[in-house]
């Protein structure tokens, strides 16, 4: 049987849910690489993070942050810690009014992993675009599939080029569900 594999991202339908605004430092200054959650590598900055609430609202489990950074209750991030300890890290941080501990999950892995010809449609960066960094790497990616057989023994990933999705494997997306976590939602790749 072939492994399921999802696409995490947060539920943006959730009546009444609080919007999370830019990560700051220790000073209160805006991260310099707010990016460094979403390659699929450990991050570089250890200090605390401080996250301000953009709106009011009910507290999620499962939320994004600015720059789409996933931000991640106590209990979920045990979950994570439990089922899939090498391929996250978890940053504390500080949510302004709230008591209970949150955590950034990055993860720290990437797959070469999108199966291009089963995705609705990929396109690629191309020398036309002024861009010379980029091209040969992924301008979009819609409806993405991936190759199971490409991610190996990880849990929790970024597909390598498209790191704006959040991997999760099937029995994670069933701990998640199980344990009644709010704010996510998943889509299969």
């Amino acid at each position: 049987m072939t492994a399921r594999y999802f696409d995490l991202s947060e539920d943006v339908y959730a009546p009444g849910r609080w919007t999370l605004g830019h990560p700051l430092d220790s000073s209160g200054h805006q991260l310099q690489d707010p990016w460094q959650f979403r390659v699929g590598t450990p991050a570089l900055l250890k200090e605390r993070v401080r996250i301000p609430i953009d709106h009011a609202g009910r507290p999620l489990d499962f939320s994004h942050a600015a720059f789409s950074i996933p931000i991640v209750h106590a209990r979920v991030a045990a979950l994570f810690i439990s089922l899939a300890p090498h391929d996250v890290e978890l940053i504390p941080v500080d949510i302004d009014s709230q008591p209970e501990q949150h955590f950034i999950l990055n993860a720290v892995h990437s797959r070469r992993c999108i199966d291009d010809e089963a995705s609705a449609e990929v396109q690629y960066w191309t020398e036309e675009d002024g861009l010379p960094e980029k091209v040969g790497t992924y301008f979009s990616v819609s409806g993405m599939r991936i190759d199971p057989t490409k991610v190996g023994n990880a849990r929790v990933f970024r597909p390598w080029g498209w790191t704006v999705a959040l991997i999760v494997s099937e029995d994670l997306k069933q701990a998640l569900e199980r344990a009644g976590v709010t704010g996510t939602s998943f889509k299969e790749v």
